[in-house]
């Protein structure tokens, strides 16, 4: 199961739901938005500008999510 973890090292956020996947052992793959295609790449997935999106190995995606709803998403 790997993840793909759209964000950047200023955001709280992302470095929250970041540290949760390298807690729980998760792989994941980071794409930084504060290069050009990664910040196009982020928006086109989500339709928004905000981060962190984390894109889960359905295929479906998470904007922002708290630690309880990216767990929830991990555990299903």
């Amino acid at each position: 199961m790997t993840v793909t973890i759209y964000g950047a090292d200023w955001c709280p956020d992302h470095r929250r739901s970041l540290a949760l996947l390298q807690t729980r052992g998760v792989d994941h793959v980071h794409v930084d938005t504060d290069t050009e295609d990664g910040a196009r790449r982020a928006r086109e997935i989500s339709g928004v500008g905000t981060i962190p999106v984390v894109v889960l190995p359905d295929g479906s995606h998470l904007v922002e999510p708290s630690d309880e709803q990216l767990s929830a998403r991990l555990d299903s």
